[in-house]
């Protein structure tokens, strides 16, 4: 069992990180071969410059040791908002009238909103120790942003932050907070870059992409010395960092005497799926429990669920390495749905690995479904969801709803991953019927999957060649 550092009300605070690359080794590389020289555009080669320092870079490779020791320094950090509360919704199980014990943990208390701030914290901390002035990255919602963005004035860092473009417009608050913590913000994609203009050819409207506000953020970093691109997602570092929420969490069931027999989080590139399930799946197997995780990802961004199992880059750009996951293709641009974490093409290589061996479940919930869901939870709760964390909820009630009545109860834990406080737009328009269609363009999609097809054969000839 990972030790605790113990909070001064007498709840837990994991000491260490939660290592599952020490559980799963066989899925912690799935990378290209770095032998295999492959042009990402055809027109020029990948261009692979270091951005992450050695800890960081250690923290998503190394399998040897079950656990990674919090230093210090984050400790102090993490306690001005951890533990996270863990509670049971009795109301939404009334309003419901399942058969199953919901429980849920929430990460929206803290001054991102979310879980990001888990990461940002220590990817902040880091960089600063490895004398970098400046961190620039891409997001999609905001909350990563935001999370960055604070996370950088805590450690005299300067930050620049690209924000998808139909996310910004959406919540014009998350640029106030960046700003307000002295972020420089840039509508994505836009005209400061060689990656934004040529993707704003395609994408008049500026709806943008992860891919492309990532690749935007690259283009910036890779143009100094001292600056250094920041990952919000489905890195195994950050998905490391982000073990704290599930390691709370067992400690939070166990002393109600409880064990979940399902873990259900949304599933962008996977920084919460990860962070809730992946400790669950090592204390299951410590245990002898039966635990099943489910991905809920949206509708109008299916890469599990419609995606391929195939290599492919993670931003726009080209620049990024290449690596082997469930994607729908980086020129996949999904319709402008409110839950903006969780459009991004792609998902963690780790977490792909393990879904091609069906290592968890996954389903798609359209918005409508989603929102609603969270519009209960709230009602029921006292708590608005994030769009991103409505569809665990739904999630979690269609499992729930499938438990008959003779059967023993479903014990069924969900990750509320951040607050919806910039989101009442959103949830008006779901409440008054008039959301806007997010429904896959299945002729861009077709399309998207093409290249990603086209990309895997350039890349097996070059295999080929070389070997």
């Amino acid at each position: 069992m990972t030790t605790m550092s113990r909070h001064s009300q007498g709840i837990s605070i994991p000491k260490q990180w939660c290592n599952f690359l020490f559980d799963y080794p066989q899925y912690a590389v799935h990378d290209v071969p770095k032998e295999v020289s492959l042009p990402s555009n055809g027109a020029r080669k990948v261009s692979i410059v270091p951005q992450q320092p050695l800890s960081l870079v250690t923290q998503s490779n190394s399998t040897r040791e079950p656990y990674h020791e919090i230093p210090e320094r984050l400790l102090e950090l993490y306690a001005q908002y951890r533990p996270t509360p863990l509670r049971r919704a009795r109301q939404l199980e009334q309003r419901l009238g399942v058969n199953a014990r919901l429980y849920y943990k929430y990460e929206g208390l803290n001054v991102s909103g979310s879980h990001k701030l888990n990461s940002a914290i220590a990817q902040a901390y880091y960089y600063a120790k490895a004398g970098v002035e400046e961190l620039v990255t891409g997001t999609g919602a905001g909350q990563w942003g935001t999370a960055l963005a604070y996370a950088c004035k805590l450690f005299g860092l300067r930050c620049t932050v690209f924000m998808v473009g139909a996310s910004l417009r959406q919540k014009p608050q998350r640029r106030a907070m960046m700003e307000l913590f002295g972020a420089t913000v840039h509508e994505s994609p836009s005209d400061v870059t060689d990656v934004g203009r040529k993707a704003l050819q395609r994408d008049p409207g500026r709806i943008g992409s992860l891919a492309t506000a990532t690749g935007e953020a690259l283009e910036i970093a890779h143009g100094g010395k001292r600056i250094r691109f920041a990952v919000g997602s489905g890195e195994n570092c950050v998905l490391l960092h982000q073990t704290l929420i599930g390691s709370e969490a067992i400690e939070q069931l166990g002393a109600l005497g409880e064990f979940p027999e399902y873990v259900v989080a949304c599933m962008g590139a996977g920084s919460n799926f990860g962070g809730v399930g992946l400790p669950f799946l090592r204390a299951a197997r410590e245990r002898q429990r039966q635990l099943r995780l489910v991905a809920v990802e949206p509708a109008a961004c299916p890469k599990l669920t419609r995606g391929v199992y195939a290599y492919d880059i993670n931003d726009f750009s080209g620049t990024t390495p290449i690596h082997r996951m469930y994607t729908l293709g980086s020129h996949y641009i999904a319709p402008p749905i409110f839950a903006g974490g969780l459009r991004y093409h792609g998902t963690s290589s780790f977490l792909s690995a393990m879904y091609a061996d069906k290592g968890f479940d996954a389903l798609a919930v359209p918005q409508p479904d989603a929102l609603g869901a969270g519009l209960l939870f709230a009602e029921s709760e006292g708590i608005l969801p994030a769009p991103e964390s409505a569809h665990a909820v739904a999630g979690a009630i269609r499992l729930a709803r499938e438990n008959p009545a003779d059967a023993p109860p479903r014990v069924i834990l969900m990750n509320i991953s951040g607050h919806g406080f910039f989101d009442l737009s959103a949830y008006e328009r779901a409440r008054t019927n008039t959301l806007e269609s997010d429904i896959p363009d299945d002729a861009m999609l077709t399309e998207s999957l093409r290249h990603v097809h086209e990309f895997n054969a350039r890349i097996e000839q070059s295999s080929s060649r070389e070997s």
